[in-house]
This record gives C-alpha cells, structure tokens and sequence, in this order.
C-alpha cells in the first residue's frame, strides 16, 4: 500500500497514528508544529507498522489468530522476558481496529544501523535469544491467559515456497503469452527447482507437516530472528538490545532462531566473522561452549535457505527481472545442498 495514493492506506496510518498517541498519551498535532507527527516505517502483506514520537503501533497481518497474538503479547508483557523482549506499551491488551485488522502499540527502539555492517550488535544477538532460549516453560504457561502457541517458523517457510510457486506459475504463462523474456523465464525455472530438491529434502517439521516430529529440544523461540528484529531498549533504565515482532514467537526447536544467520553464512552473505561472534556469545550464554551447533542447525538451516531463495524468486517472478547477486548466492546454495545430500542419502 502506499498512503499518498491509496486512501485506505492513508486511512489505516492515521488509525493507527490515533492508537499509538492514546496509548502514549501524545497529543495530536500537525507535522508542522510536532515532531510527534506519524511515520509509516512499514507496509508489507504482514504488518503495517506506524510511528508517532516515541510509540509504535503496529496493524498486523489479516490472517493474525487473535487468541495466539493475545498470548504472545503478554508474553512480551510478562516479567520473564524482562530485557529480551520489548515490552508493549500499556495496557498489554491488543486493539481491533474498523474492518477487523488486529493493532498492537510498542515503544520505539532504536533499530540496528544497515549502513554500518561492522558494528552490528552480533554478540548481543546470540546473548538474548539464549537468554529468550532459557525461559522456563512451565511457569510462563502458567502465567498466560490461554495455552503457549507453537513457533511459526516452518509455518512461514512453507508459506515462502507456496508464493514461489504462484509468482513462477504466473511467470509462466506470461512466457507463454509472449510477455515475458524467456531467458529470465529459465532462469526462475532452474531456481524453483534448486529450491524445490531442498525443501522435499527436508524433515517433516521442517515443511510445517507434521509437528510432532519436532526434536525434543523445546524452547521459547522468536521464530523470525534477523538483525532488523533488534533494537535499543528505550528505556534509560534499563538498555540494552531487546527483541522485536512478537507474530511468530511461540514454542518451538531454538535452532530455528539460529538457523536464519547460518544459513546466510553457509551462503556467503554472512562474514565468519560475524557468525562466529554471534555462535561465540549464544554459546556462552547458553552454557554450550565448544559443541559442535551443527547437528541440530543442519535441517533448519536448509529450511531457511529454501525460505530465503523462495522469497527471492518469488519476488524476481513477480517484478519481471533476473535476480540479482544475492538471490543468485541462495539459489546456488540451494544447489550445494540439494548436490551434497543426494551424496549422501537422507
């Protein structure tokens, strides 16, 4: 959407604008005369997401399970999760605006800085989710209104491939119809496939399948980790670096929440560097110095790399153009994997 030329748009921002000023307690004012104007700092299919001053309200996406974002919510709220998620803003409760969007509103922190890769906060990374990693269980459960809902993780990815799939079989046709350059038509083709020996490669939990087959191992996991889902806590008395983006949290394997910088390691797109700063810090927090992640990063880190390249050629299919150096990398890691386990069986 976009709110200069969309006037739903513009009317879910200044929603979402009035939620984020009552529950901050802004008065609303021009952008002339306020710096507390509102902000659209996203606007994608899962979340549309607003700030006015030092709040941020946040629409979500609208297949969002109210119950399960409830729990997650006073998940974020609760005194476990203390400085490892970001608070909502009083009270924990979540808004449902005109036309059934569901709303939450957040302090702002202060995002990681793209354009300065060599200070990204990797060690900090690996600190607070084996802190999130380590939250007990049991008592949180019995602390919430209704029962824990599992990670979205593989959920997510499963439904990376299926947009894949649709933008590649849209692509196709306009082949056929002469609208679209074939080479680039093979091209997408030749990655679909890469990214598609992966993913039937997969274990069934992986592929959102069957998630009783889920490892043992269970924790409470972000279910989305990158880099853009940290910020610096607002709060002077208590900063630090706090988690973000609540949607997917849930309980789930906590090699998931690794497996997204891992699989970009095992890429290229990620330093050593930068890996072996944010393992190094998870590790030490974690109390699992000097054991070898791999065996349990191998089948998440495959399932985010089919995610990763899926999402990449859906969104080359859907623009018209051949992909770019990085969708290129995932792809042909995608083929690396797909090569190395057809080696050596499932």
């Amino acid at each position: 959407m976009n709110p200069d030329s969309d006037p739903g748009a513009a009317a879910l921002t200044r929603t979402l604008a009035g939620l984020a000023r009552a529950r901050s307690r802004i008065r609303a004012r021009t952008h002339d005369s306020c710096a507390c104007g509102e902000s659209l700092l996203s606007d994608r299919a899962d979340g549309t997401v607003v700030r006015v001053g030092t709040a941020v309200a946040k629409a979500h996406a609208a297949d969002t399970d109210p119950a399960a974002l409830d729990v997650r919510v006073r998940i974020a709220a609760d005194h476990a999760l203390a400085g490892i998620l970001l608070p909502p803003l009083p009270p924990a409760a979540v808004a449902r605006l005109d036309g059934g969007r569901l709303a939450t509103v957040w302090p702002y922190g202060v995002p990681v800085d793209p354009d300065e890769p060599l200070s990204a906060p990797w060690e900090a990374a690996g600190t607070v989710l084996a802190r999130l990693h380590a939250v007990a269980l049991g008592p949180l459960g019995g602390r919430l209104p209704g029962a824990l809902p599992a990670m979205r993780g593989p959920a997510k990815a499963a439904a990376a491939l299926g947009r894949m799939r649709a933008a590649t079989a849209g692509r196709a046709a306009g082949i056929t119809a002469g609208r679209t350059d074939p080479r680039i038509g093979r091209q997408h083709q030749a990655a679909r496939d890469a990214t598609e020996r992966v993913w039937a490669g997969l274990p069934a939990w992986c592929r959102a399948e069957d998630p009783g087959t889920i490892p043992s191992t269970r924790a409470l996991c972000h279910g989305d980790f990158h880099l853009g889902q940290l910020v610096r806590s607002p709060s002077p008395g208590a900063p630090g670096w706090r988690l973000i983006d609540i949607d997917d949290l849930g309980a789930g394997d906590p090699a998931w929440d690794l497996a997204r910088p891992a699989a970009w390691y095992a890429s290229g797109l990620l330093s050593p560097d930068a890996w072996a700063r944010m393992l190094d810090a998870y590790q030490e927090a974690s109390g699992t110095r000097g054991s070898d992640p791999w065996p349990q990063l191998d089948a998440p880190a495959r399932a985010l790399t089919a995610q990763s390249a899926a999402l990449a050629v859906a969104k080359a299919a859907a623009a018209g153009r051949a992909l770019d150096e990085d969708e290129e990398a995932l792809v042909e890691s995608c083929n690396r994997i797909a090569q190395l386990h057809a080696v050596q069986g499932p």
